[in-house]
């Protein structure tokens, strides 16, 4: 959101339930020492405000479920900054549904991947990822590590919006930070895809030759 609204674009809903915790400080950089306690939406969003006057910032401090999906996305993008594939997989199928284009990004430690779903132009997220990756030991999130996909995710919003370059649809972009390395994966749309195809099925990426 920081670098969405220091280009200008004109309107931004923050959803966030959660209030600021010490434990965020390291890589949630809109939000201060000043704002412990205070809830994540509004934190964030004096911040844009104060950043970009023109942008108009709205503030939603609810848990997304189903009942209130249809209320809070709406707009030209919805960018996921969730940190759980319950939820995403709530956005995908929303964004799918409604032909909302959907940047996906996701981050553990010092990986992070990146893939823009644009409903009938190529693969939804559950083509790519069919069930959550099984849990591993907590790995602490290295602060650049989601700063490195968030700029990449405001880089496709800004592309979406504006009609530059070629946003990563079918294509599923892998950032391993121990390395400094980047890897494209090639993923195609799954006919039997319960969200987006005909049915259920399960289909993994085709590496990129």
């Amino acid at each position: 959101s920081l670098y969405l609204a220091a280009a200008g674009v004109g309107r931004l809903t923050l959803v966030d339930e959660e209030r600021v915790e010490e434990s965020n400080l390291n890589r949630q950089v809109l939000h201060w020492t000043r704002d412990l306690g205070r809830g994540k939406a509004e934190s964030a969003a004096e911040k844009l405000r104060e950043l970009n006057p023109g942008v108009r910032v709205e503030v939603v401090g609810e848990r997304l479920t189903e009942e209130n999906a249809g209320r809070i996305l709406r707009g030209d993008a919805v960018v996921d900054g969730l940190d759980n594939y319950g939820t995403r997989y709530l956005v995908n199928s929303f964004c799918v549904r409604r032909g909302i284009p959907f940047v996906h990004a996701a981050v553990e430690g010092l990986v992070g991947q990146l893939l823009t779903v644009v409903p009938g132009k190529g693969p939804c997220l559950r083509c790519v990822i069919p069930e959550p990756p099984p849990p591993k030991p907590l790995f602490p999130v290295l602060g650049p590590t989601p700063g490195v996909m968030g700029c990449l995710q405001a880089m496709e919003v800004i592309k979406l919006l504006t009609g530059l370059g070629r946003p990563m649809v079918g294509r599923l972009l892998l950032f391993e930070g121990k390395g400094m390395t980047f890897e494209e994966v090639e993923v195609e749309r799954n006919p039997r895809c319960p969200v987006c195809g005909g049915g259920s099925g399960r289909r993994g990426p085709s590496r990129k030759k």
